[in-house]
């Protein structure tokens, strides 16, 4: 009976290179190549893994297997399996197979599903999934190919009640354009949403995130896409009313001079980086706790928040360090790869309250304030990971290449003037002294 059920779990795996499954050393993974009814047995070893993954070929011929409703004892076996994830890899999947088979996972303790690589044919029949709830709460598409999904929405609505539960959402490396309003309303409890290395373009945003779209997300992923505008992002995602994360990194932003768009009030985690910025956008959402605009081009930096704890600067063109004062509860500031020659002292003392420093791979002027000033920061454990390698000194030249660590920063070297003061005072006090004392002195002699 057990060799049955996997047979239905393995439908969408078909003959590739070996008829073996291969457990790794941990005994949680079982990876199946070339899945048949002839081979099926192999599988069997793979009853006590967490996460089974089905690899390789066609698995057409499978349309036609008689797939009935289940027996108590068949659903008593799909009960005790203890499966967590099943990852279907490198198949081409006819949809109608698939509707015909989802709805046995709700019989399972399965909570992962992910398709990598992928072709989807055809269309499927949902109407078997009207009313059908799963375990299944991430779900996952890389490198897939199917039918756009615009004027399917009727079709899907069969799988609401599933989807109205489904939390983690993934589609990378999958060519999409667009996502249908109507079927951003059917996650009604998702948290997390990837749609990241897509060829999504600033249009196509406020499509998919209408209003009642994705009502409680809390992550959303837009990396590497065609993203441009600023202020097309920021009104495209402005329905979102329980957004926390958003991931604009690896697009070609364009910052609007003047935009009145207002981010949701509840993104706290804001990552601009690698996205070809010359100044930094506005408005920026005023909750942010942590921004990341490394590997931009950035040349200043002039903004306040007053709750930002967590700011990367990283690999900019910065020739300053941005006014701690303007960030009160900051405690970790990266500033890595920028053309920053000295931190002044005033912010010498600021930096000194935070958790995490890192100013490593700039070309430090090595004076005396520069020298002592990162000294000081290093010696109270502030400084983060790079010292004292990758803090040298780019001028003077008499320092040129040396740490920062070993410039000498001795009372000596840096304030001579107020050593040789004194003591150029005292030496003066004591000729005078002298002079004095020969005066005085001379009449006694005489007497």
């Amino acid at each position: 009976m057990r060799v049955a059920v996997l047979l239905l779990l393995g439908l969408l795996a078909a003959e590739g290179r070996r008829n073996r499954c291969f457990f790794n050393r941990a005994k949680e993974h079982c990876v199946c190549y070339n899945l048949s009814e002839e081979t099926i047995g192999s599988i069997i070893q793979c009853l006590p893994a967490n996460v089974v993954e089905f690899q390789g070929g066609d698995v057409e011929k499978y349309i036609a297997f008689p797939i009935r409703d289940l027996t108590p004892s068949i659903i008593e076996t799909l009960d005790s399996l203890v499966i967590k994830k099943i990852i279907i890899g490198n198949v081409l999947v006819p949809e109608i197979l698939l509707a015909r088979v989802l709805r046995f996972f709700s019989y399972t303790h399965v909570q992962e599903l992910a398709f990598e690589s992928c072709v989807f044919q055809g269309t499927g029949d949902w109407s078997d999934m009207d009313g059908q709830s799963l375990p299944i709460v991430s779900l996952s598409f890389y490198n897939v190919t199917s039918a756009p999904l615009t004027g399917r929405e009727q079709a899907f609505s069969s799988l609401s009640r599933w989807l109205e539960t489904l939390q983690e959402l993934a589609v990378t490396s999958s060519r999409v354009t667009s996502l249908p309003c109507a079927i951003g309303r059917l996650f009604r409890a998702l948290l997390s949403l990837n749609l990241a290395q897509n060829s999504l373009s600033d249009g196509s945003l406020a499509l998919a995130f209408c209003q009642g779209a994705f009502p409680r997300l809390q992550e959303l992923i837009l990396h590497h896409n065609n993203l441009s505008s600023y202020r097309s992002v920021c009104e495209g995602v402005g329905l979102l009313p329980e957004l926390r994360h958003l991931d604009l990194s690896h697009n070609k932003l364009v910052a609007d001079p003047s935009s009145s768009c207002q981010w949701p009030a509840s993104l706290r985690r804001f990552n601009l980086s690698n996205a070809g910025l010359a100044e930094v956008p506005t408005p920026l959402p005023p909750g942010l706790e942590v921004l990341d605009m490394s590997h931009n081009q950035l040349r200043a930096v002039d903004t306040s928040l007053s709750s930002l704890k967590k700011l990367f600067l990283n690999q900019n063109l910065l020739q300053a360090i941005p006014s701690i004062r303007n960030y009160p509860v900051l405690d970790t500031l990266h500033l890595d790869n920028n053309s920053i020659s000295e931190l002044p002292r005033e912010e010498v003392k600021l930096l000194g309250r935070l958790q995490d420093v890192a100013v490593a791979d700039n070309p430090f002027s090595c004076s005396c304030s520069a020298a002592r000033g990162l000294q000081v920061l290093a010696a109270t454990g502030h400084l983060g990971q790079g010292w004292p390698g990758d803090y040298r000194c780019q001028s003077p030249a008499e320092y040129q290449g040396w740490q920062v660590a070993q410039v000498p920063v001795s009372v000596l070297r840096c304030h001579l003037g107020a050593v040789v003061a004194p003591l150029c005072v005292i030496l003066a006090l004591l000729g005078v002294a002298g002079a004095v004392c020969l005066v005085r002195t001379r009449p006694c002699r005489r007497a």
